[in-house]
């Protein structure tokens, strides 16, 4: 069997079997074949007759023209945004895509409304999708990370719905990779993230438990400032709308599931598309985010490789939320590429590497398989993780 070296200069162990950067090229060539003909189809940005095609992303621009007008508080108000984003497209279209962010990302919508939508769509996902590649590339090591970056199963479905799962990956993943080296950059990287408050929970127990004290301060003044230049700009009446949609949000998707259980990946929907109450619900995913948090806080404290320590808190930020969809696994690209990296440099434990192609495969089928596999898949990666916490050295293929 032939094998690429990854970083022979170095010397170090890992080596990627040929077979497997055949499967993630042909993945790669797979994916851009599949958004080019989506596009020529009319199913992706435009629709034959011209209008725009309704996806995650409309809420984006229509949040975006409200604050052009100089409404940046309807944003909040489900009626009128749906108005707006009936605008963006060009035609009136069953359901609602709801806009849940801070005032803090209206920055971002408002730049990106300026454009007609098609183009504001291509510029959000084409714009973002390098700060995810350098991201798992700097992780990784070796430009071969540009290439297992790109073949991520969840990469495709996040530029279908335009969602933020590149600019979410990117800041995670670019904090930990310059957490310590450059503690500054790594907290205005966070406090960036602020933007999706509920995938950052689990950082600062991390950051207090390891004593990275500059980065905490730095994080908190990055998104305090944020906070302040939004009040600015939008008003008071902005953040009180955004609070007062929040028990709106949680209601009609965390307890009338909205958006269908299966798309929920996170212990809650997982009970839920069981037949478990929303009080169960609640219980298992209060344990696994108490569970989580735990192991963040002792973790961080141990002596072991950072790589683990970084792919445990980006594995655990996944597991503590009860938000999570296809989109957002996007970032467990951060927590393999960290194993990857550590395989590199010690050589892969035993089935390791089948476990990360166990768990590329469960977001890969999601389409088809119409359930919380996406969880699953995230347990695997936690799993991989805990095998590498209590792994000697030594011991590898």
């Amino acid at each position: 069997m032939a094998f690429y070296e990854i970083s022979p200069a170095r010397g170090a162990g890992a080596k990627l079997a040929r077979p497997v950067e055949l499967v993630c090229f042909a993945f790669v060539v797979a994916n851009a074949v599949y958004l080019a003909a989506s596009y020529f189809k009319g199913f992706w940005l435009v629709a034959p007759n011209g209008s725009g095609v309704e996806s995650d992303f409309v809420n984006v621009w229509a949040a975006g023209r409200l604050v052009l007008a100089g409404n940046a508080a309807a944003a909040y108000d489900w009626p009128t945004h749906k108005l707006m984003e009936e605008t963006a497209v060009g035609h009136s279209f069953d359901g609602y895509f709801g806009w849940h962010y801070p005032p803090t990302f209206l920055f971002v919508a408002a730049a990106l409304s300026v454009l007609p939508y098609a183009i504001a769509y291509a510029l959000w996902v084409f714009g973002t999708f390098p700060a995810y590649l350098i991201a798992i590339r700097a992780i990784v090591g070796d430009r071969v990370g540009y290439l297992l970056a790109a073949a991520f199963p969840a990469v495709l479905g996040n530029f279908i719905v335009g969602q933020n799962g590149f600019l979410t990956a990117g800041l995670v993943g670019g904090a930990l990779i310059v957490l310590e080296r450059r503690p500054i950059l790594a907290g205005v990287l966070l406090g960036l993230l602020t933007y999706k408050p509920h995938l950052g929970v689990l950082f600062p127990i991390a950051l207090v438990a390891s004593g990275h004290w500059r980065a905490f301060f730095t994080a908190a003044i990055v998104a305090a400032l944020m906070v302040a230049a939004s009040w600015l700009a939008f008003g008071n009446d902005t953040w009180q709308a955004f609070f007062g949609n929040i028990g709106h949000t949680s209601h009609a998707f965390l307890s009338e599931g909205w958006a269908d259980w299966s798309k929920l990946q996170t212990a809650f929907g997982l009970t839920r598309m069981l037949g478990g109450s929303e009080t169960l619900a609640w219980t298992m995913q209060a344990a696994t985010a108490l569970t989580a948090a735990a192991a963040i806080a002792v973790l961080w404290r141990r002596r072991v490789a950072y790589e683990i320590k970084a792919a445990a808190l980006g594995a655990g930020a996944m597991l503590a939320t009860p938000y999570l969809y296809t989109y957002d696994l996007v970032v467990l690209a951060v927590p393999l590429a960290f194993l990857f990296r550590l395989g590199r440099a010690r050589a892969f434990l035993l089935q390791e590497m089948a476990g990360i192609g166990l768990a590329c495969l469960l977001i890969l089928i999601f389409p088809f398989v119409k359930a919380p596999v996406g969880f699953a898949a995230v347990l695997v990666v936690a799993a991989l993780i805990a095998r590498r916490a209590h792994a000697p050295p030594s011991v590898a293929t």
